[in-house]
């Protein structure tokens, strides 16, 4: 049976042990989020020839934010170890069209997988952990299929099946909250400072700009939630349910924001916190806080860098 830590069953980028493929594989055009355009299967111009990038340290000042809120829960090494053992694009030229193919598949396949790990670690959702564990296993199989199988998988209808048990597992976490029933709703821009949205139903929602600062989300299925540009300065994420890294890179925070324990505080996010409002006043920062803002046309959940249309929950 599987565990539920994301390192330890490989749903953390290793970009160690990968060949660059979001770097290669994915097309992007020039915009807000990448300075240049590049065409799938187009190594960036940016990417050395030990598969490191050579502004990393620098990506949002040269012009390439897109790439500090993209994330592969893992699939880069998964694709470069165990489907191509090891052997890169660059060793095996006739493998690159292959590899660059079957890198977005196993990426939403792993995505899946840190959904149902999480939802494995969640108490109230044991009436169906034996379906989830189930779920997992056969997903992490088809992450191991060969390249032909890999190809002609239907990867949304896949997720469909998976969505089922995860709409169920939403439902048992949030049992008794009677949170809001936003899913799917327009919230571009809305004025959310300090809302109660505890065990509220956010799965899908455009929450792009939203001002969210000192909102309560505890509980609060996120899952697919557009978060571009959103202000969580303050915000309690703690125990939100299916928030992913991505999501929280192409937000903004600060350092009271509070995240669930699995995820890693945007290294873009300021070290200043939010300080609540007193009542009848204006959310407000700590005097000489700067913005925690992402643009907007940042990359938000289930997309990554140039990959398409995101997802709905």
């Amino acid at each position: 049976m599987p565990g539920t830590n994301p390192r330890e069953l490989g749903l953390l980028a290793d970009c160690d042990s990968c060949f660059g493929l979001c770097c290669v594989a994915l097309p992007f055009s020039a915009s807000a989020d990448f300075a240049i355009d590049k065409e799938a299967g187009e190594p960036c111009r940016n990417l050395r020839d030990d598969f490191r990038c050579s502004i990393h340290a620098g990506l949002r000042e040269r012009g390439f934010p897109g790439c500090t809120v993209y994330d592969c829960f893992g699939a880069g090494q998964k694709v470069s170890q165990v489907t191509f053992q090891g052997t890169s694009w660059r060793q095996e030229p006739g493998t690159a069209g292959q590899m660059y193919a079957i890198f977005p598949v196993v990426r939403q396949l792993h995505e899946l997988l840190w959904y149902l790990a999480e939802a494995l670690t969640l108490e109230a959702a044991r009436p169906v952990h034996a379906e989830l564990r189930e779920a997992f296993d056969a997903t992490e199989r088809l992450t191991r299929e060969s390249v032909d199988e890999l190809r002609k998988l239907d990867v949304p209808a896949h997720r469909a099946e998976i969505n089922v048990l995860l709409l169920r597992t939403s439902e048992l976490a949030r049992a008794g909250r009677k949170g809001k029933e936003r899913r799917g709703a327009d919230l571009i821009g809305a004025k959310l400072a300090g809302a109660d949205l505890r065990g509220a139903n956010l799965r899908g929602a455009y929450l792009i700009g939203a001002d969210l600062r000192g909102a309560d989300l505890r509980e609060a299925d996120l899952i697919g939630a557009d978060l571009r540009g959103a202000d969580l300065a303050g915000a309690d994420l703690a125990g939100a349910i299916f928030l992913t890294q991505p999501q929280l890179n192409s937000a903004g925070g600060d350092a009271a924001t509070r995240l669930p324990a699995t995820l890693t505080r945007p290294a873009h996010w300021p070290a200043t916190r939010y300080e609540r409002p007193s009542r009848g006043t204006g959310p407000r920062r700590d005097p000489g806080s700067a913005g925690g803002t992402a643009s907007a046309r940042g990359t938000g959940s289930g997309r990554g860098a140039g990959s398409g249309r995101r997802r709905r929950g």
